[in-house]
This record gives structure tokens, sequence and C-alpha cells, in this order.
């Protein structure tokens, strides 16, 4: 049987193993952490939204960095240390803002497939993890805005995305509870939420039902392709230094697949990202009957919300640019208390659990999902903000490339100039 090495053990990670699964392959995932999802699968907004489908190469998002740019508080903070990788991504950032359109569009379109994927494996494996499918409600609180917002809609339409228009009224009377003064918004009855840990976790355990090895805490030292095969080097809980074999690889490690990239001869120009979030603990009825039922989005504030069951609210957001750095910041958690207490006054925030993961950002927004220069090697990786939104479609995406080339070439697998 085929082996075939997975790196990293976060959603897309486990995914892709799944996948490669049900293909037939022998798989085994390497993570250093000693459990899945413990990095950026771990506590984000919990929106499987199509909706949120458009990239950030637009020239209002360079008008509103530079605005924001001294305020530690900001939606977007960059941390004006030098840094030649930094500077360089953003270098790179601005380059794609002419495929603005294009690529918001097949972003959508992927996050339409992978909505449903997501569904077919949560109900073939029983998989549990607090999803409301009552769509995502974003809202808007300038004309300006909600023109902006119908020229984003016009884009995922195209991707295939469904986005009803609201006025102020429509949006009380899908969400009553939400306070504030808004001029309208949309609504996406096929988006959904649910908590990524839980998901990723469960669908861990199904993995190794199908026979999925896992070997964590695993600090990968090198990976390298030779004479058809794949080396792994790593670091195990005890420090010893161990190496195996594998047919071929598919790299899915977050922020760790530029390094590792690097080893297999390509440039994945993969930039940590990072995001917050907080998880309010509803403790009382009033704060459960206050806080909303339906998921959220502010578009101004770049804020995004989630009810997870009946005892837990989401709130996440901001993106901070600042290098592999995952300390929480004080300054970057009260907005979004703030942003509960302005918009939902009785839910209680006492109980608020802070967390700060580093989102994997290419600087066109697209993940790398498909073939490196050498033979055996795979990618999926690079999906920013999204990856909880696009994994499933992405995880099959490669999972079929690895099995239709193996099947096509009987021996090894096709470089990325095969697929010219």
């Amino acid at each position: 049987m085929l082996s075939i090495a997975v790196i990293g053990a976060g959603i897309t990670g486990v995914t892709t193993a799944y996948e490669l699964s049900l293909k037939g392959f022998s798989v085994t995932v390497y993570d250093r952490h000693r459990f899945a999802a413990m990095e950026t699968s771990f506590a984000n907004g919990g929106q499987l939204s199509a909706s949120n489908a458009e990239v950030w190469t637009h020239p209002s998002t360079i008008a509103k960095g530079l605005r924001w740019l001294l305020r530690d508080d900001a939606p977007l903070s960059l941390s004006l240390r030098p840094s030649w990788h930094k500077y360089s991504w953003l270098a790179e950032f601005l380059g794609n803002m002419g495929s603005y359109r294009s690529n918001t569009t097949q972003t959508a379109r992927l996050a339409v497939a992978a909505r449903q994927r997501m569904r077919d494996i949560a109900e073939a494996e029983k998989i549990q993890f607090d999803r409301d499918d009552n769509g995502i409600l974003h809202f808007y609180t300038t004309e300006k805005q909600m023109d902006h917002a119908r020229r984003v809609s016009e884009l995922l339409a195209q991707g295939g995305v469904e986005r009803l228009e609201l006025d102020a009224v429509g949006i009380r009377r899908l969400e009553p509870r939400l306070k504030g003064q808004f001029v309208g918004g949309f609504h996406t009855p096929g988006d959904a939420t649910g908590d990524i840990h839980l998901f990723t976790t469960g669908l861990a355990d199904a993995s190794k039902r199908r026979g999925v090895a896992f070997i964590h805490e695993a600090d990968i030292l090198s990976c390298e392709s030779s004479s058809g095969k794949i080396s792994i080097t790593y670091r195990d809980a005890d420090g010893a230094k161990r190496s195996a074999q594998h047919s071929g690889v598919v790299v899915c490690a977050g922020i760790g697949s530029r390094q590792i990239a690097r080893q297999l001869g390509d440039r994945i120009n993969i930039y940590p990202v990072k995001g917050y979030s907080i998880t309010v603990n509803l403790l009382d009825d009033l704060s459960r009957d206050a806080a909303p039922k339906l998921s959220l989005l502010d578009d101004a504030a770049k804020v995004v919300t989630s009810r997870l069951g009946s005892g837990r609210f989401r709130v996440a957001g901001t993106a901070e640019f600042s290098g592999a750095n995952r300390d929480i910041r004080a300054c970057r958690i009260e907005p979004l208390i703030k942003w509960v207490n302005r918009h939902f006054p009785d839910v209680s925030t006492r109980q608020s659990v802070p967390w700060a993961g580093l989102r994997p950002m290419t600087p066109s927004m697209m993940p790398r999902v498909g073939p490196g220069r050498r033979e055996n090697v795979f990618y999926n990786t690079g999906h920013g903000h999204l990856g909880w939104t696009l994994s499933a479609a992405t995880a099959e995406l490669v999972a079929s490339s690895v099995s239709e080339n193996w099947k096509q070439h009987g021996r090894g697998f096709p470089t990325a100039a095969a697929w010219a």
C-alpha cells in the first residue's frame, strides 16, 4: 500500500489525511503537539462562511490599514519592526490587487463545495461539533459600506453564494438581540457555524478508526525528496532523533509550511497573520437569552461571532502582522469585549477566555493546493482566515490529485510542471 505522510494535524492536515484514507492510502500524520488542532484550529471564529470569501487585496484594505497604523486596538495592526519577510510579503500582496475579483469568485466557489463536503463528512462519521445551519448575517452602519457589500455580493454570486439583502427592519427581525443603528445587511442562509476544535479532533478519531497513524510531539527537523522517496527526520517527545520514509508527502503545516517547502525545493510565501478570539461562557439565564442565536459579521469592526451550543459565545477578529508571535495582547482582546458590551449589553463578559492563533496567509489570499516541483511532493496550505471554511474542499482536491496521478503514472507522482 502506498504510504503518504501528512505534516500537520490542524483542520487541513486532518481532513487531508481522512480523504487520503478514503482513497486507500496508508497515511501517517506528523504534528509537533500532543493532540490534534492545538494551534490555529483551536478557537477561531467558528464560521463556515462562503459569504466571507472576499479576498483582502482591495484598495480599501490598504486605506484602512494606513488609517489604523498607529492604533494598538485597530482591527488591522502592523508592527513597524523591520522584517524582510513581512515587507516582501506586503509587496507581493499589493501586486495581487489586480486579481481581487477573480480570486474572490474562485474562493467563493471553493467555499460552497467545502460546506457541502463538511456536512457529508460530519454525517458519515457522526461528528458532533455544535453545528448551526441558520446562516450568517452581515450588518453595516453606512450606505458606503452597503454599496461595497452589494458589489461583493455580485462576485460571490458568480461563485454560487446566495446572499439576501436586508434593510434595518430585516436585520432586527432576524436577530432582535443585536443593539445598534444599521442601514442594512446581508443574510447568507447556506452558511453555518461550528466548533473547529471539536470537529477536527472528532475527524482525527474517525481517521484513526480508518487506520491513519498519528505521530504527535514530533518536531520536524528535515523533510527531503530523493530517489522517489520522502525522508522525514524528527525529534520525538523524549528528545530522540527518529527518521521515516514514505512514498509521498502532503504539507499542511500552517505557518511552518514555508520552511518545509524550502527544504523540498519550493517557495511558498506564507506569513503568520495573528487573529484573536474570546469565548464568553454564558453562565446565567440572562446572558444565554441575550446572546445572539444567529452568527454575525461586523465588516467595519472586522468581528465575527458564533454561538457554540447554549453555553458559549465565540467572538473573533483582528489581523496582526507581527511575525511568529503567539503572545495574547490585552490591547487586542479588549476591543472584542467592548464589542460584546456595546452590541449585547445584557451578556456578562466576566468569564471570557482569550486566545490567539497564527493564520497562514499567502500574498494572493489563495491557498496553495497541489504538487510541488519535486516528485512525490504535494501541498494543502496557506488558507489564511478561511482554513475552517475551505479545508473540506481543498483536502478532497489534493487527495484526488494524488490518487489520480498515481493511477496514471504508476510509479511516483508528477511534478508541478506536469500540471502546467
